[in-house]
């Protein structure tokens, strides 16, 4: 957006239906850092709860990560992402972008478990180190405003050329 605040950051969302791990840029938007797990209540305590976030941490778009089947097709959680990003427009007059996160899970648990960190911990850390390697790879791959047509993954195979 040409009307960028110029100290700004962007909020970058691993979306959850319990928990919503989320992560913050810098004002230059090149580096990512984590910055909470949100257990989800209800969309008043919500509302009031990411009002506070963006208003906190000066943030005037919000990233939110579009869980891709490794296919490229979205699924029920990838909607479900976007009705809650559409809800998040409203609660915040912000606006929000979807990116690929597939695979940011899995490599939070990866390095999770590298950093020794037992099972128990790691789950209350995972959504918002998820967060940052979502935001970190929009980041990266210059902030886009729009949205990338969802490529299948190169080791994906349809369920027609499996043994």
């Amino acid at each position: 957006m040409s009307d960028r605040r110029p100290f700004a950051r962007t909020l970058g969302i691993d979306f959850g239906l319990r928990r919503v791990g989320a992560a913050v840029s810098d004002p230059g938007r090149s580096i990512a850092t984590p910055l909470e797990v949100h257990e989800r209540r209800d969309p008043v305590q919500d509302a009031r709860h990411y009002r506070k976030l963006v208003e906190e941490n000066d943030i005037d778009r919000i990233v939110i990560g579009l869980p891709v089947h490794t296919s490229g097709q979205e699924g029920e959680l990838a909607s479900k992402a976007r009705e809650w990003g559409g809800w998040l427009v409203g609660v915040t007059g912000l606006p929000v972008f979807y990116f690929d996160e597939r695979y940011t899970s899995k490599m939070a648990d990866e390095i999770l478990i590298g950093s020794g960190f037992k099972r128990q911990k790691r789950k209350g850390l995972r959504d918002m180190l998820a967060a940052q390697i979502l935001l970190q790879n929009y980041l990266d791959a210059g902030c886009p405003e729009t949205e990338s047509p969802l490529q299948p993954l190169l080791d994906f195979e349809d369920e027609e050329t499996r043994p």
